[in-house]
């Protein structure tokens, strides 16, 4: 009983000690709690507002139709034709998810689009002037030259592809609900406008090019077909082939005629009015809980380590 009687008393004399190094630094606590909240408030009011349009799609095509449905009805026909049977084919939505995410796409759609300046040089939005404010340091917008510093050759220039496609990268969100099947794609800018108009602009571009991906192939399985009609003189066979050649002729002119040949859109892009970052609050509320933290240990280090310095110097 008596043992646990001490130690109680020693847990209440520890925890008044502890309040008792707290209050004794509680200037400093408090001042290092301060400085960290002012500079979180003002880094986050430096951070220019972002905005994010979003819109919504549904995949236009599904897998099982097409060239491999009339190869499954074909049978063992088609087999001996020296046409194989691929079971492992992938939805064309599929296949435009992975595009819309890679390097060459983004390249191809920042060139066309001539949007270099705006991805790598913008750095906040007028909103008086509905106008991109480009960082001096990186463009000369009044020359129209790039001032970045080349590391290869030494030279100021452009940026790379991979600069743009990484910065681009950030931007662009790709996103698919696995119960529903619809792809949600966004793109956060500091312009509003800008914003919804990315957004448009790269769904119309991933369409095209699905479907002029489609055409070219299309064509070559019409060629590749044609020539094998040519190479047999069994009349079953070259009935099969037509068969084919049908189909073929048939989704070619389904992707030609097919604006939105991979994805419809479900709900369009609005040009958003509220910004999506920075979360400024939570900067500052981070900022706060930090310095008031740092403060509490910078305190209990004080104390500590002047306890320690005067236990040693008594013993000298």
């Amino acid at each position: 009983m008596e043992s646990k009687e001490n130690a109680s008393q020693n847990d209440d004399i520890d925890l008044k000690e502890l309040f008792g190094v707290l209050w004794a630094g509680k200037l400093l606590i408090v001042a290092i709690t301060s400085a960290f909240t002012i500079v979180s408030i003002f880094f986050a009011l430096s951070i220019p507002n972002q905005y994010k349009a979003t819109t919504l799609l549904a995949p236009a095509q599904s897998t099982g139709g097409g060239l491999s449905a009339t190869l499954s009805q074909l049978g063992g026909l088609a087999s001996l034709a020296g046409v194989s049977l691929d079971g492992g084919e992938s939805s064309e939505s599929e296949v435009a998810q992975k595009i819309m995410k890679s390097w060459s796409f983004m390249e191809a759609f920042i060139a066309d689009n001539d949007i270099a300046v705006e991805i790598y040089a913008g750095e906040g939005w007028d909103r008086a002037l509905n106008e991109v404010e480009i960082n001096s340091q990186r463009y000369n917008a009044s020359t129209n030259e790039w001032l970045l510093l080349n590391k290869n050759s030494g030279e100021l220039g452009p940026p790379t592809s991979w600069q743009l496609f990484k910065r681009f990268s950030r931007m662009l969100s790709v996103s698919q609900d696995k119960k529903s099947g619809l792809i949600t794609v966004s793109i956060e800018y500091y312009s509003p406008d800008i914003a919804k108009e990315w957004v448009d602009l790269y769904v119309t571009a991933i369409n095209k090019h699905m479907q002029t991906r489609q055409v070219r192939r299309v064509a070559t399985n019409i060629s590749y077909l044609e020539s094998q009609i040519d190479k047999t003189s069994i009349a079953r066979m070259r009935e099969v082939f037509y068969t084919l050649i049908e189909e073929q002729t048939k989704e070619k002119m389904v992707a030609e005629a097919s604006p939105d040949y991979t994805f419809i859109t479900v709900s369009p892009s609005m040009v958003p009015e509220e910004k999506s970052t920075p979360r400024r609050a939570m900067i500052c509320i981070f900022g706060f809980m930090f310095g008031g933290g740092l403060g509490v240990l910078v305190v209990f280090f004080r104390y500590y380590f002047n306890a320690s310095f005067r236990l040693a110097s008594n013993k000298i």
